[in-house]
């Protein structure tokens, strides 16, 4: 027991709001790719890989059942806002305020950044706009400034229903005890000590390379401390990715094997036994009428033997022996009936399709004239009553999910003890029905599962999310390719594997066989959406042509209801698509100045309105801080926001005073022709002469809390809104000490239904704000303590918290309009480079200095100006009193001269021009050289 308690104690790691490992010395070094010795849990990794540039260079198929996105929308498109999510536990917050929204894979880089792993809970909201718990492992495997590599698993099973384990080489598998079910709410990510080499299983789903990049990929990985599973307090254990489920391509590898024809069924099964007779818990079921083919003319293809369609009469049997019960006969078939609106060629015909054909119960076949089972009254209002049950309880939401689940709670556990709903995924992703009809290579989406509990286990049945495909030899697929319902009474053993690949996963064949499955198309508006599986157990009677016959009616109801939720799903993404690309998803990096900001919509469900709030990068390392209202709500305010935005980012560019930049925007808007009108307040700080200049446009007064906590109303002209026209904007200047903070909003802050303005505003100026809190901190208590979930009102609120530029960071001279200036501007840049112990960064600087200042001394006709700023990076400023600004050039156009700007975009880290009041400038930026050790 000592033994086995050293070797448990020696998995522990610290917990995971600690996300670095300790460093231990390393184990007996394994060969790689040798599996792991002891137990381990098989956890279903999903893989996303980030590049240096901040775009997806890979998304597993994990990642897009867990997080809804196709692999091909989202490879090489950047990484920002593809994940929101919600700030990961462990992240110091002040007490009583709630975790911020924030952006997965953003917050992944930051908290890797020193090249060191992270391992935690964020939760993470996916395409469908659902909150999913996840547990994530971040790597940095090239060190800092590298790519990142996140696996990440859906926390949700594995806390409701225990990790799966395994023991040995075999990796043998086990569930956990039934009575532990629900007993790993404390289960979280960790980190396996370093030193680990990587398993053959885990190397497997990395990315693959050149030799040398996968071996430093891998060493990286294993120095840094391979995933694992913390179960409770003591009990750490490594992580493996768990095998998907085996697709049905390859399950159906054998496909000719598994259906011999029926006269060699036939043959080899011998005559069919007699039908049971009053077995007990069974309901007889009713006779199925015999198959045969249709004669009416000779080139007419006969209908599939085992669809059950809903129009036409089922033929009699054809002359050959017939199976027994749960067999199937194979028979060829075409296409008749048509799949989102594609009418069927002649001659385009289905492939073998198992044609259930339990006897009757006189062991013989019903008349030929009979067209479908006798349905007593009882019957005909037990299904009427059902259909009555889906138009009351089905489609009361818009929601896709919640309709999907609908349905298969009504049928669950009355009509069958297993249902699921698989849709199209190009429906739920796009949006957009599909020009084509459905074939093999069609992914489904599993949206909705219910199952009946007490009738049998189902833990290995693909969860929701999943991606699943259905091939044509399939039930599954045939019903979904031929749009007709597919009826198999009951399901023999040797084509359980293939049910139960189509059911969600191989190791279900011992659970299929032997039960009854219905497997109906939902259609709607000409368009296959997906389909409805059933599925009964067998102490219940198999499913008869009666039951396909309901069912297919109560789908085509159904069906209605989903597709009605689809296009209101896309009615709101187009809106919500349309607000996020106008908000900004996180604040800029500028010296001198920290800035936070929160959009609440009025509108939960629409999430979109007419605020919006912005930051600007202006010359000399200032910022112009902006916060308007359009007046209004819904689509049309949000489409007048982002003209206004986009017109207030074009006029900053120009470096407008205040007052001048909102008399410009008045006048735009009146040339638009929009009769929307909107509040507005500009702001433009100045880190280097702690200066703030701020104007408003009818909008509510900023509120400047001073180092001391006291909070301050500015006192602004108020002016007019945007619209009105004919009304001056007066701009006022404020000296601002460094540790002060501005809060900027919109009326939904600080409104109060019933209640006046001013109420909100002195709230606002009260304590309510610590200096010593960050902007990020500062917004959440602002919306914890003023904003409620009764206000209709769109809420904007930024927060900037100015911290200025030192003036020993600054140096600045002017120049005189002279061709020996550029030689003077050199040595000033050399002899303060050194003063900065910069001298890494001389030569370059002085280079790319004495082009611009070349260029400004030939076009300026009175003032050039050169100035250098080192915040985290340098920054180089040449300015001048001519307003044009210089264009690049291409290198073969160029002659001798005009090179200058050529070497700057080769040299420089980024580099741009702007206009100012009186002139232009030229600025580009180089990165600081890293610190010596102990500096």
């Amino acid at each position: 027991m000592a033994a086995r308690r050293e070797q448990t104690e020696s998995m522990v790691d610290e917990p995971n709001s600690t996300p670095r490992p300790a460093v231990t010395a390393a184990e007996p070094a394994a060969a790689p790719g040798d599996q792991p010795s002891g137990v381990v849990t098989l956890v279903r990794l999903a893989l996303v890989l980030v590049d240096r540039s901040g775009r997806i260079a890979q998304w597993s198929r994990a990642a897009e059942e867990l997080f809804g996105h196709r692999a091909e929308v989202v490879r090489d498109r950047p990484a920002t806002g593809l994940l929101p999510a919600v700030e990961p536990r462990g992240v110091p917050r002040p007490a009583g305020t709630a975790r911020r929204r924030c952006d997965a894979l953003d917050t992944l880089a930051a908290l890797t950044a020193d090249g060191r792993p992270w391992a935690g809970q964020m939760p993470v909201v996916d395409r469908e706009e659902h909150l999913r718990d996840v547990l994530w492992w971040a790597y940095r495997p090239a060190g800092p400034g590298s790519g990142l590599l996140a696996l990440a698993a859906d926390a949700r099973p594995l806390r409701s229903a225990g990790p799966r384990l395994a023991l040995g080489e075999r990796l043998l598998p086990f569930a956990a005890a039934p009575a532990a079910r629900g007993g790993f709410h404390r289960l979280s990510a960790a980190l396996a000590p370093p030193g680990r080499p990587v398993p053959e299983p885990l190397a497997r789903m990395l990315p693959a390379g050149p030799a040398d990049h996968r071996e430093r990929l891998l060493d990286g990985l294993g120095r840094a401390g391979l995933p694992a599973l913390r179960l409770d307090p003591v009990t750490v254990l490594p992580v493996l990715p768990a095998d998907p489920p085996a697709g049905t391509a390859h399950a159906a590898a054998g496909i000719g094997r598994r259906y011999p024809t029926a006269q060699q069924r036939a043959a080899r099964l011998g005559p069919p036994p007699p039908p049971e007779q009053g077995a007990p818990g069974r309901r007889p079921p009713g006779p199925l009428p015999a198959q045969r083919e249709i004669a009416d003319r000779p080139d007419r293809p006969a209908r599939p033997a085992g669809v059950v369609g809903g129009g036409g009469a089922p033929a009699a049997a054809p002359s050959v022996p017939a199976p027994p019960r749960g067999g199937a006969t194979i028979e060829q078939a075409a296409v008749e009936s048509s799949a989102n609106g594609h009418q069927a060629r002649r001659g385009d015909q289905a492939p073998p399709a198992t044609v259930p054909a339990p006897s009757g119960a006189d062991g013989g076949a019903p008349p030929g004239g009979r067209l479908g089972p006798f349905l007593t009254n009882g019957q005909a209002g037990e299904q009427l009553a059902l259909l009555n049950e889906v138009g009351g309880k089905v489609g009361t939401t818009l929601d896709l999910g919640f309709t999907a689940h609908e349905l298969c709670q009504v049928l669950v556990p009355r009509v069958a003890d297993f249902a699921c709903v698989d849709l199209v995924d190009g429906l739920i992703s796009d949006s957009e029905l599909p020009e084509a009809r459905p074939d093999d290579d069609t992914m489904l989406r599993r949206v909705a599962l219910v199952f009946n509990e007490s009738a049998g286990q189902w833990d290995h049945v693909l969860t929701e999310g999943s991606l699943v495909a259905m091939p044509r030899h399939t039930p599954p697929g045939m019903a979904l390719q031929l749009n007709q319902p597919v009826l198999v009474p009951v399901v023999s053993q040797d084509v359980a594997v293939d049910y139960a690949v189509a059911l969600g996963g191989a190791r279900l064949a011992s659970v299929v066989s032997g039960r009854s499955m219905l497997v109906v198309p939902l259609s709607a508006r000409g368009t296959v959406l997906g389909i409805l599986k059933l599925l009964r157990l067998p102490d219940r009677a198999p499913f008869d042509e009666g039951d396909a016959a309901t069912l297919k009616e109560l789908a085509a109801r159904a069906a209605l209801s989903l597709d009605n939720a689809r296009l209101h799903r896309a009615e709101s993404k187009v809106a919500t698509t349309l607000q996020r690309s106008m908000i900004p998803t996180r604040p800029p990096q500028i010296p001198g100045v920290q800035i936070a900001h929160r959009y609440l919509p009025g509108d939960s469900k629409a999430e979109v309105g007419g605020d919006w709030f912005d930051a600007i990068q202006l010359p000399g390392s200032r910022v112009a801080l902006v916060v308007g209202d359009v007046m209004g709500h819904g689509l049309h305010s949000a489409a007048a926001m982002g003209r206004f935005r986009t017109a207030m980012q074009t006029l900053a560019a120009l470096d407008l005073p205040p007052g001048q930049l909102l008399r410009h925007l008045d006048n735009l808007a009146h040339k638009l022709g929009d009769d929307h009108l909107a509040t507005c307040l500009y702001a433009v700080y100045d880190p280097i002469n702690r200066t703030c200049e701020l104007a408003s446009a009818g909008h509510v007064p900023p509120v400047l809390v001073h180092p001391d906590g006291r909070g301050e109303l500015l006192e602004i002209p108020a002016g007019a809104p945007i619209g009105v026209g004919g009304v001056p904007f007066v701009a006022k200047t404020i000296e601002v000490t460094d540790g002060s903070m501005l809060v900027l909003c919109t009326d939904g802050l600080v409104e109060v239904r019933g209640g006046d303005i001013g109420a909100g505003l002195a709230a606002l100026c009260g304590n309510l704000i610590d200096p010593q809190q960050s902007p990020e901190q500062a917004c959440d208590v602002v919306l914890e303590r003023l904003h409620s979930d009764d206000r209709k009102d769109d809420v904007a609120l930024l927060v900037a918290r100015f911290d200025g530029v030192a003036p020993t960071e600054v140096a600045t001279w002017d120049l005189t309009v002279d061709h020996r200036e550029v030689r003077r501007a050199r040595a000033l840049v050399r002899e303060q480079l050194a003063g900065w112990h910069l001298e890494a960064l001389a030569d370059t600087t002085e280079l790319l200095v004495s082009e611009l200042v070349t260029n400004a001394v030939r076009v300026a006709r009175d003032r050039v100006q050169l100035q250098l700023i080192r915040v985290d990076k340098l920054l180089v400023e040449v300015s001048d009193d001519n307003h044009n600004l210089p264009s690049l050039e291409p290198a073969e156009q160029l002659g001798e001269t005009g090179r200058g700007l050529t070497l700057v975009t080769k040299l420089a880290e980024c580099w741009g021009t702007a206009r100012k009041a009186v002139g232009k400038v030229v600025w580009f930026e180089l990165p600081l050289p890293p610190a010596p050790p102990g500096g």
